[in-house]
């Protein structure tokens, strides 16, 4: 069974990743529909920009942790899938936080 971890972008422009192993399009659809009390309930509609399939939950679950903590410019370079600039910002990130 596949896993996946997903972007949302929501009606405030901001962004909200999330990991399941339930389809995409049904997750999405429950997002909009306001089944769960959290980020996106009150920032509806949303619509999905990025999507990664996994052969495990886990990876999908250990992606979005490590997505969750990048800032707006590397999630746009995601979901741009512009991996150049992705790894051109990570360096940048891991030079300011060196030492």
């Amino acid at each position: 069974m596949n896993a996946y971890v997903y972007i949302l972008r929501c009606s405030d422009e901001s962004y909200y990743v999330g990991s399941t192993r339930a389809s995409l399009e049904d997750r999405v659809a429950q997002h909009n529909a306001g089944n769960f009390d959290g980020y996106t309930s009150s920032r509806r509609p949303v619509a999905l920009v990025f999507q990664q399939d996994f052969d495990r939950i886990t990876d999908a679950i250990a992606a979005e942790r490590q997505i969750k903590g990048w800032s707006r410019a590397k999630k746009e370079a995601l979901i741009a899938g512009d991996y150049e600039l992705l790894q051109l910002l990570s360096q940048q990130y891991a030079t300011r936080n060196e030492g």
